[in-house]
């Protein structure tokens, strides 16, 4: 299909305002923890558990979403599961406990996990290779965009709607969007071969991708890179913020704001340069990786206090916290066409089991210190806490070089 105003209005428009829609939900969490604990009376634990429902039921849905997006028409499934997001955020709006919040983050995060994975599936069948890493990076940018309106912006709507108001809202946009996909996107599967291999068959190849030696070799420090950042931009950030570096809650939404402005121009900087530097003889996976070994150097830098302008850090983190997606173009050109779903699928598995592991984790490891009498935790709770999943993330890069090199 040729990249012209059709194929923007028609195909890409729909998957990217499902998409902005996914990265509100996932942001959303950060700025909207305070009220909550100060409404519900939720521990850091609790806090943390409810935010990673989201990541749970979303990597729970990806193995048989890979096989749903490789065999029926990629529209019916991004919009129906669509329509289980919008039940989420009305089961949330309403909430009146801890679990039923985590309930209804959970559907939430199961809603929209089609939401990126099908625009790569449908993008793989009808955007030429050479501009693969451009157009899923300007999709990971309305991600963005999502992002970053789920911070400041959030901070001044919320004396206005309040939370609960807000989700409703939400509820009756995501039907909205889910009604365009349905009504807009051209069918996917009719650019491609029909499908023949059995329902069986597509099940053994999925499992199969998490055996082959190149998805094993880069997804690890794919996944955390990722993960990571997910983890932190939804709702630790905004903690570390507030309790470690003393910020206002505006102030803290101010710095979300760019540090997800920063993650915006990393899915579109890091696919245009990626695309520049495959002219030269460089590959995807390389550009990757170089982004993934800054991300870390960023995250020493905020453990350890560097004087480095608090602003400055948290754009630099959002910039390179975009670095592991570049490996989903990088799998989809290696991969044959027909696996496509399924190889994203099995790496956003990954990446959202891990962010669930995550984000839970830190609220743990933070609950393990003694809380002062006004229930706040020592500074090095934080530290910790953020300094064993930045440890993660640098194994997962000794691995990656070396582990021997591997082909699908």
């Amino acid at each position: 299909m040729t990249l012209n105003l059709r194929f923007f209005l028609h195909a890409f428009l729909p998957f990217a305002l499902g998409y902005y829609l996914s990265y509100f939900y996932r942001v959303v969490n950060g700025v909207i923890a305070e009220p909550l604990t100060l409404e519900l009376g939720l521990g850091p634990a609790t806090l943390g558990w409810i935010g990673s429902a989201y990541f749970l039921f979303f990597a729970a849905a990806q193995l048989p979403l890979g096989v749903l997006l490789d065999r029926f028409d990629t529209r019916k499934v991004a919009s129906a599961i669509l329509v289980i997001a919008a039940a989420g955020a009305l089961i949330f709006a309403l909430a009146q406990n801890a679990t039923q919040l985590w309930i209804g983050r959970g559907l939430i995060g199961l809603g929209v996990s089609a939401c990126l994975m099908s625009a790569f599936r449908a993008y793989a069948a009808l955007v030429p290779p050479e501009r693969l890493a451009m157009i899923n990076g300007l999709q990971l940018a309305c991600g963005g965009l999502g992002a970053l309106t789920a911070t400041a912006p959030v901070e001044w709507l919320l004396p206005l709607t309040g939370w609960r108001g807000m989700f409703f809202g939400l509820a009756i946009l995501t039907l909205a969007i889910a009604l365009l996909l349905r009504l807009r996107v051209p069918v996917i599967l009719s650019a491609e071969q029909p499908r023949e291999d059995s329902l069986m068959t597509q099940i053994r190849d999925s499992l199969a991708i998490f055996r082959n030696r190149a998805f094993l070799r880069v997804a690890p420090a794919s996944v955390l890179n990722q993960a990571i950042y997910i983890a932190l931009l939804s709702l630790w950030a905004s903690v570390w913020l507030r309790e470690v570096d003393g910020y206002s809650g505006s102030a803290t939404a101010d710095l979300l704001f760019w540090s997800a402005a920063g993650m915006v121009a990393g899915f579109m900087g890091l696919g245009w340069l990626t695309t520049r530097l495959q002219q030269l003889g460089f590959t995807t996976t390389q550009v990757s990786v170089s982004g993934m070994l800054v991300f870390s150097v960023c995250m020493l830098a905020l453990i350890l206090r560097w004087p480095v302008p608090t602003t400055l850090l948290w754009v630099i983190l959002g910039f390179f916290g975009s670095s592991g997606t570049l490996m989903y173009a990088a799998l989809s050109q290696s991969f044959p066409k027909k696996l496509a779903g399924r190889v994203n699928t099995a790496l956003n598995l990954l990446v959202f089991a891990s962010a669930f592991l995550i984000q839970w984790l830190i609220g743990v490891l933070i609950a393990l210190w003694t809380p002062a009498a006004d229930g706040s935790y020592p500074d090095m709770a934080y530290v910790y806490a953020f300094a064993a999943v930045a440890a993660c993330q640098m194994l997962a890069l000794v691995w990656y070089f070396l582990a021997r090199p591997g082909t699908p």
